[in-house]
């Protein structure tokens, strides 16, 4: 009788083994999937962030009427002003997919910024318009 209490025992902490082995792999694949999803958010974020600067960058620069597109970089930020007529501008910055963009107006030969701030989407009929050269 000793002998079948010892392997029922034994046959107990096995299975507590197994168990406690497939709850920590799932949980461990849980915590993979949030950290990669995480890491996603986070260069989002920052992507974000960098063309919301070089947008701002761009707003605080002189920028001429001539030529129909200017572009200007410094360091890694490119910003773009594409004039549309002779009254309508927009300005272009942006880093992989993620583009923003401002528009403005020419009043007495100097260029104003909407005071609404910047647009997440192409606020142009033609999305070729809204495009980085």
């Amino acid at each position: 009788m000793n002998r079948e209490r010892g392997m029922s025992s034994l046959a107990l902490v096995l299975l507590l083994l197994v168990l406690g082995t497939l709850i920590l792999t799932g949980l461990n694949q849980q915590l993979a999937s949030f950290s990669a999803l995480v890491g996603s958010e986070s260069r989002s974020v920052q992507e974000q962030a960098f063309a919301q600067s070089a947008l701002e960058w761009g707003r605080a620069q002189r920028w001429l009427l001539q030529p129909d597109i200017q572009c200007k970089q410094r360091q890694t930020q490119r910003v773009c002003l594409r004039l549309l007529s002779e009254a309508r501008v927009l300005l272009i910055a942006g880093k992989n997919d993620l583009m923003l963009w401002r528009t403005g107006e020419v009043t007495d030969g100097l260029i104003h910024f909407s005071p609404h701030g910047w647009s997440d989407f192409c606020p142009l009929k033609e999305a070729a318009l809204c495009q980085l050269p």
